[in-house]
């Protein structure tokens, strides 16, 4: 038993030794054996630099010839020959259906077409969906007659659905317009009294601005595009205030048409409507803040008030249990 411990001993002793001497040697030559990769790092990096810089060229490229075919704003060939064939054009289209999609940023033949287009179309994907619902897959106990009924109602749904969506899309447009034109209206008197003319100002306000709202940048950009080349400049201030309908802005419009017109100062009729609109802003969130009370009577009724009394008669109510 004693030599056959001894002899497990030196064996363990023997391993641990050859352990260490690999330790050792391995922590030793290993210097001698690497490389310096970095040459090899850089070299891949260059080349997926070079890799990456063609694959952005060929997609800008690429996006450029897009661009040129979206600036086109055409209409996909289904949709547009699905409207030129059923005459939608003169049985749907007025000139408040065009003014609405041009307030809510929409410009162009191709939202035209998918606004005719959903118009006819959602109606009846309304209307055979809910009748499908009714009377295959839930097999609702209501007559035919109010299965037809329910699919009518959800077929006018249908109908008005894209002009609901398109009023929605011009209050939300308004509103970043809204909160946006007072500092636009003092950008402008600051580029207008520094000497620079209406089209750069708008110009530059369109870049200072567009953080805030790009729906007021992209509406200046415009406006000084139509300043350019429309021959009645007092139309493309028109066209800005029929855009964007805003009581405020049709104001700043109509003090520019009189400055142009009679040679009036700019900068002073800026200066005043800057102030009157900054007022205005000012008197809105007043009255919001007014209106607040009011709003908050009925949540304070249903959510707070019970857990108020909750509160204040729990422990009466114990105490009145325990007692009796």
């Amino acid at each position: 038993m004693a030599i056959a411990d001894l002899g497990n001993n030196n064996l363990f002793v023997v391993i641990l030794t050859l352990l260490a001497v690999s330790g050792t040697a391995y922590t030793l030559l290993l210097p001698l054996f690497e490389r310096d990769e970095l040459k090899s790092r850089m070299k891949s990096v260059a080349l997926e630099r070079d890799k990456i810089r063609s694959r952005e060229r060929n997609r800008l490229a690429n996006s450029k010839e897009v661009e040129r075919t979206s600036l086109r704003n055409n209409p996909k060939e289904s949709v547009r020959n699905f409207v030129d064939k059923y005459n939608l054009k003169n049985i749907l289209l007025s000139d408040i259906i065009i003014k609405k999609l041009k307030m809510a940023g929409y410009r162009g033949s191709a939202p035209l077409y998918s606004y005719l287009f959903l118009q006819v179309i959602l109606p009846i994907g309304f209307f055979v969906l809910t009748f499908t619902c009714l009377k295959v897959i839930l097999k609702s106990d209501i007559s035919f007659f109010g299965v037809i009924f329910i699919s009518l109602i959800a077929s006018a749904i249908g109908f008005y659905a894209p002009g609901i969506f398109i009023q929605n899309q011009i209050s939300k447009r308004q509103e970043t317009i809204r909160l946006a034109w007072p500092d636009a209206m003092d950008l402008m008197l600051i580029c207008v009294e520094s000497g620079m003319s209406i089209e750069a100002a708008f110009k530059k306000v369109a870049e200072e601005i567009g953080v805030q709202s790009a729906a007021l940048a992209e509406e200046l950009v415009l406006a000084n595009a139509e300043l350019s080349y429309l021959d009645e400049r007092r139309k493309a201030y028109q066209n800005l205030a029929e855009r964007t309908g805003l009581d405020g802005v049709k104001n700043v419009v109509i003090a520019l048409a009189q400055a142009e017109k009679y040679g009036t100062p700019i900068g002073s009729a800026l200066r005043v409507l800057s102030d009157e609109n900054r007022q205005a802003r000012m008197q809105e969130a007043e009255r919001k803040a007014a209106g607040l009370p009011p709003k908050l009577t009925v949540p304070m009724m249903l959510f707070f008030m019970p857990v108020l009394f909750i509160v204040i008669i729990a422990p009466a109510a114990i105490q009145v249990m325990q007692t009796f």
